[in-house]
């Protein structure tokens, strides 16, 4: 019996094929990594707006999130909130997408954990496909020059949160 590919390093055997492949979105390396990010604008939920291209200089955290998704979204929420309060006085921009979610059910979330920074709907799953999401929730860490440095896929930990954000902050 073969095992589970946990990384991106690992792979499946296909025993049809013979060949090693990759297996799960953890496995599937982003083409989007080192690349320019996909412009979004989005209405918020406070009714605002937000767009990527107004963020241009500033390292952001953008996660894709939704009020259906247990245990994961719940477990990284109090970690989202709390790294921004630490860092936005550093630059940092903290940016939340909902999918494929109601409206009532994302706003109980949001107000749930507290959110303070720009979350907003994207109807019609255009962002998330423009950024390959294959599930949530999905962080990715945007550079100052609006590059995707890094994707996570799962819910962020502490530590992968804590290198990240310093990584970006630090960067020129």
């Amino acid at each position: 019996m073969e095992e589970v590919a946990d990384s991106p390093r690992q792979c499946a055997r296909d025993p049809a094929l013979g060949l090693r492949v990759p297996h799960g979105p953890k496995a599937i390396p982003s083409p989007l990594v080192q690349k320019a990010a996909p412009e979004f604008r989005l209405k918020s939920f406070d009714g605002g707006e937000v767009a990527l291209a107004d963020l241009k200089g500033k390292p952001v955290v953008l996660n894709f999130w939704a009020s259906w998704c247990y245990p994961a979204c719940y477990e990284e929420a109090p970690l989202l909130e709390a790294t921004w309060k630490k860092y936005q006085g550093r630059g940092l921009m903290m940016v939340g997408v909902d999918i494929q979610d109601k409206d009532a059910n994302a706003r109980e979330f949001l107000q749930r954990f507290g959110f303070t920074f720009p979350n907003a709907p994207d109807p019609g799953s255009k962002v998330s496909i423009d950024y390959g999401v294959y599930g949530v929730p999905e962080t990715f860490f945007i550079d100052r020059h609006g590059r995707i440095a890094y994707k996570h896929v799962g819910a962020v930990t502490p530590a992968i949160m804590e290198a990240q954000v310093q990584s970006l902050l630090q960067a020129k």
